[in-house]
């Protein structure tokens, strides 16, 4: 049996427009358009789940009229002390510490956690997954996605940050006897066809 999973990455909300840590911000107006106009365009799933507490993969999830409950496995990178701050402002503030986490999956002194530890539970979660017969799709932030593909194809955790994830698009795994392929993420538009690069 093969198992499917889809990973629907939020649409754009001000903070990612800003380079900005996650805060808690609702998607901007033209990040709901498009999720609205993309809506129809995912195939069906025999199960739907969100990232628990990210307010942009619950409106994204809203706009494309999926429903799904949240999963705690599937929860963002706390990032600690720099929520809601800009990439530039913790750069110029922290400079080591920024190139540490970088660099460092196993660095959390930023009081969140690590990059390893949530690719372990993201993991965690995607094996529970393996072997489901039903379809998943699960609307989760970039970094989600990011610890998913880390995962399912057994890359270093120092691979995290080199893997780009679009708004709004889609990263699909299959996978059975305890081994996952990749269909590279397409970007989402009314058709359901992948956006030119």
């Amino acid at each position: 049996m093969t198992s499917k999973v889809i990973l629907i990455s939020p649409a754009t909300s001000q903070s990612l427009r800003l380079a900005r840590f996650d805060d808690g911000g609702s998607l901007d107006e033209a990040g709901t358009a498009r999720a609205r106009a993309a809506a129809g365009s995912l195939p069906q799933a025999g199960r739907v789940v969100l990232s628990l507490g990210s307010v942009r993969c619950r409106e994204t999830a809203v706009a494309l009229r999926l429903r799904g409950e949240e999963e705690p496995g599937l929860t963002p990178l706390n990032v600690g002390r720099w929520r809601g701050l800009a990439l530039d402002e913790v750069a110029a503030a922290e400079p080591e510490a920024m190139a540490r986490w970088l660099t460092d999956p196993t660095w959390a002194q930023h009081r969140g956690e690590s990059v390893e530890n949530m690719c372990a539970r993201v993991g965690h979660w995607l094996r529970a997954v393996q072997g489901s017969e039903e379809r998943t799709l699960a609307v989760v932030e970039p970094e989600v996605v990011r610890a998913a593909v880390v995962c399912a194809l057994g890359l270093p955790t120092t691979a995290f940050w080199r893997l780009d994830v679009p708004p709004l698009s889609a990263t699909e795994l299959s996978g059975r006897s305890g081994r996952w392929n990749l269909r590279l993420g397409r970007r989402l538009d009314a058709s359901g066809a992948t956006d030119a690069p």
